[in-house]
């Protein structure tokens, strides 16, 4: 049975995306602050505080990467509305790294989520995971349950009570109570803002799918009342923390008050995203995820023209986001590429066709209004200073421009945009960022550009990327340029050279004066990029970091000080080092791999995350066999003995095309197929031992 989706459905998400990643840089960098001293060092929040803090604007949090994630378990498991709490807490295991991706990693007892991921990586499955029964009412009545749920109503537009029950489900996996109530109303009334734009409609939406005498339901009675008898929410706050503050509540991070703060800050500001921001992030406590869950419910409610109806929220932005994973190539992305995801996953659930991809499937296409994809004017020694990025109207669709003014000798202007880890990680608190590049040597990257007629003097117009060198820096690299005249166009391709084993940081457009001056813009309609890598991942020069951060480390031990480039250990059960992304399907690995020690090694391609892969794995007795991984489950798909030695390189190759793996090991080739895993990254893995390469070659698969 199908249900009907709003006509400007892709756009609501993409406001509900973007209010999301608002509230939550907003609020992050005095997350945990209270009323008092955000008003004593702060004042009141009405824009971004990150550079009066030292913080970057754009950063890695869990309310943002678990957001994110979860709702993958539609297409990893069932697109349905019968989604259970345990195939979402499947999805935990999958894209989890321990310790270093999503979650608050505070230990047993204090982190919640911490906690329900312990149980379930020992075997208890969810809702039990995150059950009173199994954690008690303290740990799972605190906020996660709620900062999560954003997507499950992304996906159900017009649906509360789908919303309302697949944020039951989600937020059972690590909760229970009044913290689970909080996440189905919350789920609810953002389904419902598809529709309306009521408050009051929307808290009667959110109240009909919990018990209507439940803690949850009485604070909103409450704060309704003191709402209406006062217009000043510095009032409602104060009663919040008089009657429901974090006195009253045991644990790091009760929902209790925190929810209260979201209801006042949406019932004193119905209408103004901005407003409705400051109140929200001034009252305290829990800043980012309190914000980051009335953004989304906001930015649905009012769409794009409320959140533009203030000061420049996007701009700074620029549509960035990051989403810490074991999936590590889709770490590195954007407000438009994750609204699109999430679009069609709610298109299927409601029984309708897929969107068609803009402009032929390109990564960057900027189809929606204000857009820029990451998009930014690179500054240094030779960028002409006027110069400026923004969204368009070009030609009857939308695009990228890239203005400049006084491009002369020696100036360029440089619009990039991320595709790896940025410099500033080294400044991101609390959360690591688990991600791989997104674009490699020897694939071939292109786009489409115009100058418009009005453009005085000619340009020329080159891709570029910035490749991390040996002292951590970016070094920009360009390809040979095309001419521009005004009034024309160009298709620009060029396949990406090899970059010594350094992770491409950016790609991007350089632009230069063809001759003694020019002004104008160059439109930017689509960028992309295509086929497989051709390249050997090595050691490089200089002592860098950000070549082995592109690796997703799921084990215990992975160091850069060894003889051997990738050398990795794991103490109890299986560790992995990943790298890749969805984008490799039909490739080669040519390596040589060392067994130092442990039960069983080799080599994983096709990972979907850390436990779906195929497996090439030498075992003690001397086997080599082919192993398909999905959710824990091992199925041998071919087997041979071998025969190997410890501390002895041996060769190994694995093909994949389509359903067809073949693979060589030391001269025996098995050959199977299998269609359960047809994309995805390579790594190494080891079993309670030490496994080694000193290079892997990824190549287009012969």
């Amino acid at each position: 049975m199908s249900h009907p989706l709003p006509s400007d459905y892709v756009e609501r998400v993409y406001a509900g995306v973007l209010g999301k990643l608002i509230g939550v840089y907003l609020g992050r960098p005095f997350e945990g602050w209270t009323y008092q001293r955000i008003m004593k060092e702060l004042g009141e929040i009405n824009y971004f505080v990150h550079d009066r803090l030292g913080d970057p604007l754009v950063i890695t949090d869990d309310d943002v990467a678990g957001t994110f994630t979860f709702v993958r378990a539609l297409e990893d498991h069932r697109l349905s509305s019968d989604l259970t709490a345990e195939e979402i807490g499947k999805t935990w295991l999958n894209y989890i790294v321990e310790e270093r991706s999503i979650l608050w990693w505070g230990g047993r007892g204090n982190s919640t989520e911490h906690t329900a991921w312990l149980n379930l990586d020992k075997g208890i499955p969810a809702p039990k995971s995150g059950s009173i029964e199994t954690n008690g009412s303290t740990v799972a009545e605190q906020i996660g349950a709620q900062i999560f749920i954003d997507g499950w109503a992304l996906v159900a537009p017009g649906q509360p009570q789908l919303a309302a029950r697949l944020a039951e489900q989600a937020g059972k996996v690590s909760h229970d109570g009044e913290s689970v109530y909080a996440a189905m109303l919350w789920a609810a009334m953002e389904a419902e803002a598809f529709n309306s734009a009521d408050v009051d409609h929307l808290l009667d939406t959110g109240l009909s799918v919990i018990p209507e005498n439940c803690l949850i339901a009485r604070l909103i009675a409450d704060i309704r009342k003191w709402a209406g008898a006062s217009n000043d929410w510095t009032q409602t706050r104060q009663k919040i923390e008089d009657t429901y503050g974090y006195d009253r509540y045991p644990g790091n991070c009760h929902v209790v008050p925190n929810h209260a703060l979201m209801v006042m800050a949406l019932l004193h500001a119905p209408d103004d995203f901005q407003r409705g921001q400051m109140i929200v992030n001034t009252s305290g406590w829990d800043t980012d995820c309190n914000a980051g869950n009335l953004g989304c419910l906001h930015g649905i409610m009012l769409g794009l023209d409320g959140i533009d109806n203030g000061p420049d929220w996007r701009g700074p932005i620029s549509d960035r986001m990051l989403i810490s994973s074991a999936d590590g190539g889709n770490s590195i992305t954007d407000a438009v590429r994750q609204s699109y995801y999430i679009a069609n996953l709610g298109a299927a659930l409601a029984g309708r066709a897929e969107f068609d991809a803009p402009k032929n499937g390109a990564k960057f296409h900027f189809a929606l209004r204000g857009s820029t994809q990451g998009f930014q004017m690179r500054s240094g020694l030779h960028a002409v200073e006027t110069s400026a990025v923004r969204n368009v109207d070009f030609n009857g669709s939308r695009a990228l421009s890239i203005r400049y003014e006084g491009l002369a000798a020696d100036l360029n202007a440089t619009a990039t945009t991320p595709t790896f880890t940025p410099p500033e990680v080294t400044q991101m608190r609390t959360y690591d960022l688990m991600a791989s590049p997104t674009v490699y040597s020897g694939q071939c990257v292109s786009a489409q550009v115009f100058a418009p007629a009005e453009n005085k003097g000619d340009v020329q117009v080159s891709l570029a990327m910035g490749v991390y060198n040996g002292a951590d820096g970016i070094d920009l690299l360009e390809a040979d340029p095309i001419l521009l005249a005004a009034g024309k166009s160009g298709v620009l391709e060029w396949t990406l050279p090899d970059t010594g084993g350094q992770p491409i940081a950016e790609v991007g457009f350089v632009i230069r004066a063809a001759d003694r001056r020019s002004d104008g813009q160059v439109i930017a309609d689509w960028l992309t990029w295509s086929g497989t890598p051709d390249m050997v991942l090595r050691r490089p020069d200089g002592d860098g970091d950000f070549w082995w951060r592109a690796w997703i480390t799921d084990c215990q031990f992975f160091s850069k000080r060894f003889k051997q480039p990738f050398r990795m250990s794991q103490g109890r059960g299986t560790g992995m080092i990943l790298q890749g992304t969805r984008d490799w399907a039909d490739y080669q690995i040519d390596t040589e791999i060392m067994v130092h020690s442990g039960e069983k090694a080799g080599v994983v391609a096709r990972a979907q995350g850390r436990k779906r892969f195929y497996a090439v794995e030498l075992g003690l007795e001397g086997g080599v066999s082919v192993v398909r991984y999905i959710d824990g489950e091992a199925t041998i798909l071919a087997s041979a003995n071998i025969g190997f030695n410890y501390e002895t390189a041996i060769p190994l190759s694995l093909s994949m095309v389509g359903t067809k793996i073949r693979v060589s090991v030391n001269g025996t080739v098995l050959e199977v197929e299998d269609d359960a895993l047809l994309y995805g990254a390579m790594g190494l893995f080891v079993t309670e031992g030490a496994v080694s390469a000193e290079t892997i070659r990824i190549s287009p698969a012969s």
